[in-house]
């Protein structure tokens, strides 16, 4: 399993973007969501920040993204991102 080294930030926080900060923790993936569309794609953005990060295969990460409705490619790609900022 990779671990964070420190905290790092990915992505804007404009319209169809998500600003993602990725910050370490002792176990586990946790994900603070904030999302205008919280309410039709709350559940299913949660679960997908979090099956990014597994698949990374990071562990000992708190994610917290404010989504201004991204879609599904540009999430993955900031979650991404900002794992690689903070891994090194």
């Amino acid at each position: 399993m990779k671990h964070l080294v420190k905290a790092a930030t990915a992505g804007f926080d404009e319209k169809n973007d998500v600003l993602v900060t990725v910050e370490p923790i002792a176990a586990g993936i946790e994900v603070e969501l904030t999302s205008k569309v919280m309410r039709q794609y709350g559940e299913h953005i949660k679960e997908f920040i979090t099956a990014t990060v597994k698949e990374a295969g990071f562990d000992g990460v708190k994610v917290i993204a404010a989504d201004k409705a991204a879609w599904d490619y540009t999430i993955k790609a900031r979650v991404l991102g900002a794992l690689e900022r903070g891994s090194k």
